[in-house]
């Protein structure tokens, strides 16, 4: 890890500096980005009399040194100065929980990972936000609740699942009852059956008996007790039952004749209505902790003997709480993890095993269509876009930077190229000129999200929320000087061929229908075919090209990595690193690699399904083939990086959000794009590095607006605004442009 630089000059930061939100801190970003000015004006320099000399600084209180946020009294008990201080000029400190999240930041942001993940480490419990905490906790803890219990949340959980299930406690009940000897478990349907109506405000509770010399066969659920207790409840040796020396013997639970009716007859049913609860509740996202209400009864409750069931508003003497709910929805599981993994990426990874599944199995579309094929295994991108990220992100952290360079490599476009590729092998293969078209829409469209939409939504919601923020100018012209190379060298063969092409029309006609009159062309285009241009001229300057972006992207790593590696410093704080030293990773480095082979050949095969069922899309008379590429096939595999980019934001990092789109653009010139010209060249599939007219100046004039947006180092949502307006009038004219020809 780099050290922070010293504090020979360094800017007092204002009193009223607004502080987030604690659990804005708790999100998975466990970081927190430093933003400096590039300059400091006369009037914010620090006099001798009242700032630290630097070798003092540095000696006195190398820790408070390099973090952003300093307290007054903290600095005065080391007689060092007054004030909060920010890091030198032109550099960017970055705190970091552990080791393994510090080596993860300094890949991203040196090397320019491609695919981005927040967080790869377990966070410990106890440092997180009560927002958070609540998040994670069993329903199985009795709080004390002074608020209102008829919310919204609970309100739409009477008709969207209590009643139902509700409703089938009450005939299972029944059935129960007719059984006759099932009846014990009948009394508990009914009272289930009032419980899950309104669950809200109740709990349900297992009674504790005593096992004595007198009872020997007893249960008593020890077991079963010290697997579910909690640090807030207290152990079953610290609660126990009053002396009942009247209590009659009871018959083990897998005596009796009533268990087996009841897991014959009236426990099946009320799993298929719980699990049903539980997906549909999960789905929701917000209504998590419905689904986690209906899992633990399933899992605990309906496999407990009925008189060992309780349901009361209080805590009672003897007995542990299995189940109390306060609410049923919460808006803040937009948060929630599994295994790393946000939840809604968990929730649409079943839309890889459907299209996999319709897609080879209902060859003739019996079941569905091609545009609901299509649907399908596009949005399947999405999960399998997050899962990559994950896997490169886990796999970086764990490792040193030439193994992180060699996944990063492999893995880091396999989304895109995978899509592409597919596309121009199906093409050739076809002979249908327009996915090539398709294809180099996409790639425009990649670079105008990357460059106005992704930025501009970001500097809209962190505007909102935190008024203006800043970013350091001198790192964010590193990738904007990358992005005018990557620019100017993927569209310098198509301004080559204007310049020298000629300019050939198709259907030309006279509008007053005879020679003399005026003549009406369409389909121009500039002829290529003449034998000498393209192939002496044109192709290779194309390779030429497509062999200097990448020696241009690694001077780029070469000036961040070694001679100016200053921009970026990367510090563990000093009382996170013993607390956190020995972080529990996510994935460990061979699963990160198990999962990122799967992920990758199960983004091959959906690809594969997209572009065989691209067509009846690109087929659409009121709807241009560019508009397809440059939105649907263009964005739809950057919504991880659109989201993590929102989440940067909000978290005051908008510096971060800014990364997210220069990388993903930058990497799609410098190394997406030569890699196409290079399988070309080895299997002709006919792609030719030429743009249409509108794809050049779009680029260009979205290149320079957003090079003059960044040229102050500040961001509000005003700037967002101007970003994203321009995105939509580039989207409209691609909607209402004429199809590309041959199409």
């Amino acid at each position: 890890m780099s050290v922070s630089p010293d504090g020979s000059s360094r800017r007092r930061r204002p009193a009223d500096h607004p502080r987030d939100p604690p659990w804005e801190h708790d999100a998975e970003a466990g970081y927190k980005d430093e933003q400096i000015h590039d300059r400091l004006s006369a009037d914010q320099q620090l006099n001798s009399t009242d700032s630290c000399p630097p070798s003092t600084l540095h000696s006195v209180c190398p820790t408070l040194c390099s973090t952003k946020y300093m307290s007054a009294h903290t600095c005065l008990s080391h007689n060092v100065c007054d004030g909060s201080w920010e890091e030198i000029p032109g550099k960017r400190t970055i705190t970091a929980e552990n080791e393994v999240e510090a080596n993860k930041l300094v890949n991203n942001y040196r090397f320019g990972f491609r695919k981005w993940k927040s967080h790869v480490t377990e966070r410990p419990f106890a440092d997180r936000s009560e927002v958070v905490k609540e998040l994670y906790s069993e329903l199985n803890i009795i709080k004390p609740h002074s608020g209102h219990l008829i919310t919204f949340g609970n309100v739409v959980y009477v008709f969207l699942f209590g009643w139902w299930v509700s409703l089938a406690y009450f005939l299972v009940g029944i059935l129960m009852f007719v059984t006759v000897t099932g009846a014990p478990y009948g009394k508990l349907c009914w009272k289930l059956s009032c419980y899950f109506l309104w669950p809200f405000g109740s709990s349900i509770h297992e009674v504790a008996f005593q096992c004595c010399d007198q009872a020997p066969d007893c249960e008593c659920n020890i077991d079963r007790v010290e697997e579910s207790s909690t640090v807030l409840l207290p152990s079953p040796t610290e609660v126990l039952a009053p002396e009942m020396p009247d209590q009659p013997l009871r018959t083990p639970y897998w005596h009796r004749f009533s268990t087996y009716v009841w897991l014959l007859l009236g426990y099946p049913p009320l799993v298929i209505i719980h699990v049903l609860a539980c997906f549909f509740s999960w789905i929701l996202v917000i209504t998590i902790p419905v689904s986690k209400m209906n899992a633990r009864t399933l899992r605990i409750i309906l496999l407990l003997p009925p008189e060992d069931c309780l349901l009361a508003i209080a805590h009672k003497p003897g007995t542990r709480a299995l189940l109390c709910c306060y609410h049923a929805a919460n808006w803040y599981y937009y948060k929630y993890t599994v295994d790393g993994i946000n939840v809604f990426a968990v929730n649409l990874l079943p839309l890889v095993i459907v299209s996999l599944v319709i897609g080879y199995v209902d060859k003739e579309n019996l079941f569905a269509s091609s545009d609901v094929k299509f649907a399908i295994a596009i949005s399947s991108i999405i999960p399998l876009s997050y899962y990559i990220g994950m896997g490169i992100a886990s796999i970086s952290a764990q490792s040193n930077f030439a193994v992180g360079a060699v996944v990063n490599a492999t893995f880091g476009s396999i989304t895109e190229l995978t899509f592409y590729i597919t596309a121009l092998l199906r093409g050739h293969k076809a002979a249908n000129p327009c996915l090539q078209e398709v294809v180099k829409a996409a790639l425009t469209g990649t670079l105008l999200g990357c460059i106005l939409f992704i930025p501009g939504i970001c500097m809209i919601i962190g505007g909102l929320r935190h008024s203006e923020q800043r970013f350091n100018s001198r790192s964010t012209g590193v990738s904007s000087a990358l992005l005018f190379i990557s620019v100017g060298g993927v569209f310098a063969p198509t301004l080559f061929s204007k310049a020298y092409g000629n300019l050939v029309c198709d259907a030309c006609n006279s509008s007053g229908g005879n020679s003399s009159g005026s003549f009406v062309c369409h389909n121009c285009h500039y002829d290529l075919n003449n034998g000498t241009l393209f192939h002496s001229h044109v192709e290779p300057l194309v390779y030429t090209v497509s062999a200097l972006l990448p020696v241009a992207y690694i001077i780029g790593l070469i000036f961040t990595l070694k001679t100016h590696s200053h921009i970026y410093n990367i510090h563990v704080g000093e009382g996170q690193v013993t607390g956190n030293h020995g972080a529990v990773v996510h994935w460990s480095r061979w699963r990160s690699l198990v999962i990122l082979i799967m992920a990758t050949v199960l983004m091959s095969a959906c690809a594969d399904l997209a572009t065989e069922h691209i067509q009846p899309i690109l087929n659409q008379p009121n709807m241009s083939q560019y508009f397809i590429g440059v939105t649907v096939l263009a964005m739809v595999p950057e919504i991880p990086e659109i989201v993590n980019g929102i989440q940067f934001a909000l978290q005051n990092n908008i510096s971060l959000s800014l990364e997210v789109g220069s990388c993903i653009a930058v990497q799609v010139c410098m190394l997406q794009i030569p890699i196409l010209v290079l399988f070309n060249a080895f299997y002709d599939v006919g792609f030719v590095l030429l743009f249409s007219d509108l794809h050049l100046w779009a680029s260009i004039f979205s290149v320079v607006l957003v090079n003059y947006i960044f040229m102050d180092g500040k961001s509000d949502y005003f700037q967002g605004t101007a970003l994203v307006v321009v995105y939509f009038i580039l989207l409209a004219l691609y909607y209402f442009a004429p199809s590309p020809a041959g199409c």
